[in-house]
């Protein structure tokens, strides 16, 4: 009878061959990028029914919240048409959970504290995925993270600009475009590191990584400290 190591390491060995990581990662990172759409596309229409807009509004929200931060990078890096209008699942996704919360009336905490964790799962995907954008692209390593923070916080921004809001990610919240910029940084910093066509594994790590710091900060309730009024006094001495 095999030993329990021997018996882990052959589950470990059978697994590593029957399963593609780098293409089963691809998928995971993809489906974590939807639900990223349809949880901000909430959030958005959280605040439209707060302000007692039709369904056009929703609809304009939900896109600019779930699209816009990716329909900036993409347009920055001008390799084709933004991924959301190509890619038919991101748009559908989009208007569609709009249109579903513009007709149900959701209330329940357990419900937004869901969508809180998906949330910010789906603000270090975003920041993972914009990240490695660049970095394929062949930007250097502060612009990639440039990119990969605007594709998280870009659509909330947009949002709010809307709403005529003080963006969110401009202070006075917990850590969120932190949150983002670090998954942005594990990218690039892993790119050096990590074999060749294992991206999507980088950015499933970086994802993890972004989206716990979120969590954390919110449960912890830290925050990046304020600006404050310095004054710099000169005393001046008399010579003689």
């Amino acid at each position: 009878m095999s030993s329990l190591p021997e018996a882990l390491h052959t589950v470990g060995w059978v697994i590593a061959e029957g399963v593609d990581v780098p293409a089963a990662s691809g998928e995971v990172v993809r489906v974590l990028d939807l639900l990223g759409v349809a949880a901000n596309a909430f959030l958005a229409s959280v605040l439209a029914r707060e302000r007692r807009f039709d369904l056009v509004a929703f609809l304009v929200l939900g896109v600019a919240a779930g699209l816009g931060g990716g329909m900036i990078r993409d347009t920055l890096l001008q390799q084709g048409p933004p991924v959301a209008l190509t890619d038919p699942a991101y748009l559908s996704v989009a208007l569609g959970t709009a249109v579903v919360f513009y007709l149900i009336r959701v209330e329940a905490r357990w419900w937004r504290g869901g969508i809180r964790i998906i949330d910010a799962v789906a603000l270090g995907t975003w920041g993972a995925v914009g990240a490695q954008k660049a970095v394929l692209a062949g930007l250097h390593p502060l612009p990639a993270i440039l990119l990969g923070t605007i594709t998280a916080v870009g659509g909330g921004m947009v949002r709010d600009l809307l709403l005529q809001r003080t963006p969110i990610v401009f202070g006075g919240n917990t850590l969120y475009a932190t949150s983002a910029t670090a998954a942005a940084a594990v990218v690039v910093l892993a790119d050096a590191l990590a074999p060749e066509g294992y991206e999507s594994v980088t950015v499933l790590l970086a994802a993890v990584i972004g989206g716990g710091l979120c969590l954390i900060s919110y449960r912890r309730g830290w925050r990046l400290p304020e600006a404050r009024e310095w004054r710099l006094r000169l005393r001046g001495r008399r010579v003689e």
